[in-house]
């Protein structure tokens, strides 16, 4: 029964869309959003415990520093107190005052830095990524997959369809495997960008003439969003990033469906790559 099942769901996804199983669960910002987007990986998941965790240690710092200036203005102001008192120094005060926050300090760096070794690790992974920054694009270079490179252009306003996410969707999305370590490999093809996929814990700058790695293992099938945070030029807004994480078999399943059907699209779709300008500062750029 268990392969039979395999051979069904393998020629389904052969057939049909490899990608509809991340239509399923869409991880993109909303309206009136206040807090880190939900988790979409364990580094992310650290991110999101280390930001609340030192919230409550500066919340607890904010309010005791609170308490004591207002014990302050009750207990010593010049009506209570009307001859100043004449003391300068207290020895237990100074220690304490620099003992206890260094203790804050080591209780926050101990995990801080257990999480930038967590990051770092990109070591032993499934497929690699080598991802390029363009005015105004992404370029995605699967490794293990020869030939497999292709654009990623951000969807024009005027093209969006039932879906699809004004600013954030894009033609060729990135499709990855759900469950599977994946690394990227980040570079530039002319102007600093940035590569951030914030439900994911990934942050790097895309660099021209070198290369920067980071890694992500996404733990549900779904679409996620990042985009450029790197102001880059007049186009910076019109670089999003789309992924669609899918289980392994239909990931496989996509990679020939994309081998045999993403064409050359390298070049800038002008709507998109180059917005209009005003007529002056268009005749000057030609």
């Amino acid at each position: 029964m268990s392969l039979l099942f395999l051979f069904a769901h393998a020629a389904a996804a052969q057939s049909a869309d490899p990608t509809a199983a991340a239509d399923a669960y869409v991880n993109a910002p909303h309206a009136w959003q206040m807090w880190l987007p939900v988790p979409g990986s364990p580094m992310e998941a650290q991110v999101d415990w280390l930001m609340r965790y030192v919230l409550w240690i500066m919340t607890g710092v904010v309010a005791f520093v609170g308490v004591l200036m207002v014990y302050v203005f009750i207990r010593f102001n010049a009506r209570a107190n009307p001859v100043p008192g004449t003391v300068t120094h207290n020895t237990l005060i100074e220690i304490l005052w620099i003992t206890i926050p260094s203790l804050l300090l080591v209780v926050i760096i101990v995990p801080s830095v257990k999480m930038i070794l967590y990051q770092a690790d990109d070591s032993n992974p499934y497929m690699t990524v080598t991802v390029t920054g363009h005015q105004w694009y992404w370029e995605y270079n699967y490794n293990a997959v020869p030939g497999l490179d292709y654009s990623s252009y951000m969807i024009p306003d005027a093209q969006i369809q039932p879906g699809e996410i004004r600013r954030l969707s894009v033609d060729h999305p990135m499709v990855l495997p759900v469950g599977e370590k994946i690394r990227f490999v980040i570079t530039s093809g002319d102007v600093l960008h940035g590569f951030y996929l914030p439900s994911l814990g990934v942050q790097k700058y895309a660099i021209p003439g070198t290369t920067l790695t980071s890694w992500t293992i996404i733990t549900k099938p779904g679409t996620y969003f990042g985009q450029c945070n790197q102001i880059c030029g007049l186009g910076h807004d019109a670089m999003p990033i789309e992924i669609k994480a899918v289980p392994l078999a239909d990931y496989l399943a996509w990679t020939k469906q994309a081998l045999a059907t993403y064409t050359d699209n390298t070049v800038p779709p002008s709507p998109v790559i180059r917005p209009q300008l005003p007529l002056k500062l268009a005749d000057a750029a030609n």
